[in-house]
């Protein structure tokens, strides 16, 4: 048990890369790296105690280095969508580099997810790891030089902790989160579509057609977007509703119940009955996006020789809802000069 570290590969530039494996007392692991603080394996007993990964992700530097879905990676500053690649801030436009249909996705084409990251505290009692960067002002078009890290810690009972912490020396905006795809029957078992989901919300932000919010809170009773029992992930994802078609399916912002300021709550769970593998989400966010992989495509080439396609993994983003920081009715992403940034989450797993 503890924390090791190993060379993971070189970076395209010859710079090499680290990975970190951290180790409970029963053997459960998870691996991260330097490149985009990336979250690499989870690896947790299915229901007849075989260590199974549970996070969609490549075996090698250079594909992390390309990864176009974002796999496993750290978004920062702002992840999501922000419209129009613009806001106001204190009465002052601050434009951002546009990478998706003249929007900002997950802060610009070149996000921390590109960045190295630098492990300055490891703790062998906690099996944690503390990566930190700083981001330059203006990376992006995001003011202020805004310090940043984020502690990954694994326990005993199989839990994955994510703390994420930062300070800027200007106002800016600072909505971070994890971006991987879990399947809870394995990396590359196939797609997550009888796999079960259930989300503590009930309202959700619909979108237009280039997923920005409308700016309304809907409510999901009474239609496919009710998550509030366990139901599985494919059972209406195809069904004939304007949201699921203007994204391709689910990949939509949940505000979830209970929230208050520094409160982490359970706000979903899922589950595989193949595997026995349980996944509970607690956060102390106001929303989380659920995306069901529906973009993964052409076929990709994953670990372990898997192949990913379309819908085999599923993300919980922790989050803000998307374009917040133009809308005023939503939670402010907006960081203070000077002020603590933190946020937490945690996936739990269990079996049944």
């Amino acid at each position: 048990m503890g924390v090791t570290e190993r060379k993971f590969g070189e970076l395209s530039t010859g710079q090499d890369v680290l990975i970190y494996h951290l180790e409970n007392s029963s053997g459960a692991y998870v691996e991260v790296t330097e490149l985009g603080a990336v979250l690499v394996k989870v690896c947790v007993p299915d229901r007849e105690g075989v260590l199974t990964d549970v996070v969609l992700g490549f075996d090698n530097v250079k594909q992390y280095e390309e990864n176009p879905f974002f796999f496993g990676v750290v978004v920062g500053r702002n992840c999501n969508r922000i419209g129009g690649a613009k806001f106001n801030l204190f009465g002052k436009e601050i434009r951002l580099a546009a990478n998706e249909n003249g929007n900002n996705l997950h802060s610009g084409p070149d996000g921390f997810e590109t960045k190295m990251w630098k492990a300055t505290e490891i703790s062998q009692e906690k099996q944690s790891v503390t990566f930190t960067r700083v981001s330059p002002d203006n990376e992006n078009g995001f003011p202020g030089e805004f310090k940043v890290s984020v502690k990954y810690e694994f326990t005993d009972a199989n839990e994955l902790r994510i703390h994420y912490a930062g300070i800027c020396d200007r106002d800016t905006v600072a909505n971070m989160t994890n971006h991987s795809y879990f399947n809870l029957g394995g990396e590359g078992s196939g797609d997550v579509l009888d796999q079960f989901l259930t989300i503590h919300s009930k309202f959700y932000t619909p979108v237009d057609r280039e997923s920005i919010p409308t700016g309304e809170y809907a409510p999901v009773e009474g239609t496919p977007m009710d998550f509030n029992h366990p139901k599985r992930i494919g059972q209406d994802i195809e069904a004939d509703f304007e949201q699921l078609h203007f994204t391709g399916g689910y990949d939509h912002n949940y505000v979830t119940d209970n929230y208050a300021k520094g409160n982490c709550r359970l706000i979903a769970s899922a589950y595989c009955q193949e595997s026995g593998i349980v996944m509970d989400v607690a956060s102390d966010c106001p929303c989380v996006q659920f995306y069901a992989g529906n973009f993964i495509q052409p076929p990709i080439k994953g670990k372990s020789g898997h192949t990913y396609t379309k819908r085999n993994g599923f993300c919980l983003e922790t989050q803000v809802e998307p374009n917040a920081v133009n809308v005023e009715n939503f939670h402010s992403p907006i960081l203070e000069e000077g002020q603590l940034y933190s946020s937490v989450t945690t996936f739990a797993f269990r079996v049944k």
